[in-house]
């Protein structure tokens, strides 16, 4: 199909449809706008991927067309999969100056920072790409400088909320602009694509000054070390910890690069005034356990995290265990539940309190709840309504609240084309969206080959034999049989699998004996014969064939 180069749509690539991975794409008459470029988390569907990244093929197979990257936070679903994707699509960024920060640094660990074009853009400012004219209006949310975008184009103003809340104190930073938000309203809003991780949520979300009212009183209850963990760049919270910890006679030391990282970007961009700088994770073992507080990275159940590593007891500086507190300073992201629930179990076993959300108010989520929802539609009265940023249950409960107050909602998923421009906004095509598993350096398919064997070899085993031949296909020697995950050490199989495979194979055909791939593949087939007859399983089969 041939693209229009005379109209306004969105296109989601991410993020719409599920929690986290947030990629969107405007189009207007032409060029492409894209917002934001988060990571994902892989849960107990994807074992195989601990973090992901949205595939952006389409969107790098037409960046001649891409004026720019625009980041509205500096959380990790919103901006982690710059670095891995911006080789793909070689624009240039714009960030408010602590997301600016963060990235910088995000760069610089990749070997980008000196390539990737990036700018800064002050809280508030505005910005003009092509044929779209931007205005960024603050918003309250769980990181600084949380910023919506005013998107003006020849066919209508389009307000991308980004992440927000309404929090009349949120302690960093100034409360979201209301004044803005009506001011935009009155001049007309085409569509309004907001945040919907908290429909289904009543009433309001909370303020971050009831958390550091509530973590100051627990942490004074509390004997013991206390660790508290929580999202890396919540600067807020972790100036909450700071206060309540210091009020309590504790100092407090970070574990976790993705902390100190938050940290150092924070206090750059002159966050954190008041708070006295971090003990080190070296220093922390040296104070006394009733003047020692952490806060550690992990609190999703991180394999690789510092509370991970505390909790298995593998971490090299700290240790926690009878008499000690673990405060979960966050929410579940949806598909962590399992991860979350091992690494509390870990510390309840090793004699750890652990306090979360649930049993004490140490958390309010970042997002808006109902309320907060039908006051922006008070305020915008866009005539369209987008729900994104969450799952298909949340957007439809968005839609709902969206047409009870007068707009009218349009639900749409990842890779569909949302045509603005027309007489109504309607989906008119599709585009190819999809997951790319993170793997060291490289970016992998989920359904690609190097994953489904990843999958394949985690739920059936693998075995490799190696089988030595001479010219005639006689075998030489015993061929050795590997089957990690399919047999205990000592177990005979293996050995009897290898005799079973020599005689198999001598008994072959002389003509498929002397061709290597026939007979590795018939090879092969033995094996798998053989391993489906004792373990009624189908694992991952490989052979090495010497010719001698």
């Amino acid at each position: 199909m041939t693209e229009p180069t005379s109209d306004l749509a969105l296109i989601p690539l991410g993020g719409t449809g599920e929690i986290g991975l947030n990629l969107n794409v405007y189009r207007c008459d032409g060029a492409l706008l894209a917002v934001d470029c988060g990571i994902g988390f892989g849960g107990t569907d994807t074992p195989e991927a601990e973090v992901m990244v949205p595939d952006a093929g389409w969107l790098a197979e037409r960046r001649d067309k891409l004026v720019g990257l625009v980041i509205t936070h500096a959380h990790e679903d919103h901006l982690g999969a710059v670095a891995p994707l911006w080789p793909q699509l070689r624009c240039p960024i714009y960030a408010s100056p602590f997301a600016s920060a963060v990235l910088r640094r995000k760069l610089g660990e990749a070997g980008l920072l000196h390539q990737a074009e990036l700018h800064t853009i002050p809280l508030g400012g505005s910005l003009e790409l092509g044929p779209f004219a931007m205005r960024f209006l603050r918003v309250a949310h769980s990181v600084p400088e949380a910023q919506a975008l005013s998107i003006r184009t020849s066919y209508g103003t389009v307000l991308h909320t980004g992440d927000w809340k309404l929090d009349p104190n949120p302690l960093l930073g100034l409360p979201t602009d209301e004044a803005g938000f009506e001011a935009l309203g009155r001049e007309g809003v085409l569509a309004m694509v907001c945040d919907s991780t908290n429909a289904l949520v009543e009433g309001y979300s909370g303020s971050e000054a009831d958390v550091r009212r509530e973590l100051t009183t627990l942490i004074g209850e509390l004997r013991g070390r206390v660790a508290v963990t929580c999202f890396a760049t919540n600067v807020a919270r972790v100036e909450s910890i700071a206060h309540a910890a210091r009020a309590n006679g504790r100092q407090v030391a970070l574990f976790g690069r993705s902390l100190r990282n938050a940290d150092a970007a924070a206090r750059e961009c002159g966050y954190l005034k008041d708070t006295p700088p971090f003990l080190s994770e070296d220093e922390a073992g040296y104070l006394p356990d009733e003047e020692l507080l952490i806060v550690c990275t992990g609190s999703q159940g991180e394999p690789r995290s510092a509370l991970s590593k505390i909790a298995a007891d593998t971490h090299p500086n700290i240790s926690l265990g009878e008499g000690d507190t673990v405060i979960y300073s966050s929410r579940q992201i949806p598909g962590n539940e399992r991860a979350i629930a091992r690494v509390q179990d870990q510390l309840r076993r090793a004699g750890c309190r652990v306090v979360t959300a649930d049993e004490r108010q140490v958390h309010v989520s970042g997002h808006p709840a109902k309320g907060e929802l039908k006051r922006l539609y008070e305020l915008v009265r866009p005539r369209f309504s987008v729900p994104v940023h969450g799952e298909w249950r949340h957007l439809e409960q968005h839609a709902e609240l969206a047409r009870a107050i007068g707009a009218t909602p349009i639900l749409i998923e990842d890779g569909d084309v949302l045509e603005l421009s027309g007489n109504k906004p309607d989906v008119v095509d599709s585009v190819p969206t999809g997951r790319l598993a993170i793997d060291g350096d490289r970016l992998l398919p989920l359904e690609g080959g190097v994953l489904s064997a990843r999958r394949r070899m985690l739920f059936n085993g693998v075995i490799v034999a190696s089988l030595a031949v001479d010219r005639d296909g006689r075998v030489r020697g015993e061929p050795q049989v590997s089957a990690p995950g399919l047999f205990e050490q000592l177990d005979a199989a293996p050995g009897q699998i290898a005799a079973e495979l020599a005689r198999a194979v001598e008994e072959l055909p002389l003509n498929l004996r002397r061709d290597d791939d026939p007979l590795r593949e018939a090879a092969r087939a033995i094996l798998r014969r053989a391993l489906g007859r004792r373990l009624r399983k189908r694992p991952m089969v490989d052979v090495h064939l010497l010719r001698v």
